[in-house]
């Protein structure tokens, strides 16, 4: 198994905490970010739409995981992990923590961690998916 890596993403929304919060938790808009992928919602979460225990299925080709909602914190933090299916990944998490700014806006770190099954195959996917959630943040909420 490969060395963990870890992609860690910040970026400022001109938008409040909440719609920011609304706009990642929602599980198909998230197709902005992470295209090509497909991703559809499995289930609600146990308490909210998008809380915890909501799952969706992220596909390209012949990879296809479901990524699960760990932890919800309305307007604060959304964490999640893949719970099954077929990816090179291995203990993948993710977690996206809010802050609102001095200007109303709000500030999103994001941090993606995971291990792959080949030497070289994780920082390769990392610099991808860090590209990609950088290109496709902005797109989500201005």
């Amino acid at each position: 198994m490969t060395a963990p890596v870890r992609v860690r993403v910040v970026h400022r929304f001109s938008s409040d905490p909440a719609t920011v919060f609304a706009a990642l938790g929602e599980h198909e808009n998230l197709g902005k970010i992470f295209a090509p992928f497909k991703i559809t919602r499995l289930n609600d979460g146990s308490t909210s739409r998008n809380g915890a225990g909501s799952a969706r299925t992220l596909r390209l080709g012949p990879v296809a995981f479901v990524e699960t909602v760990t932890n919800a914190v309305p307007d604060e933090l959304i964490e999640y992990a893949i719970t099954s299916g077929v990816t090179p990944l291995r203990g993948h998490w993710g977690k996206q923590v809010l802050a609102p700014t001095s200007d109303g806006g709000t500030e999103l770190i994001y941090t993606i961690g995971f291990n792959a099954i080949a030497p070289g195959l994780a920082a390769a996917i990392g610099v991808g998916l860090s590209n990609g959630i950088k290109r496709g943040l902005p797109k989500l909420v201005p």
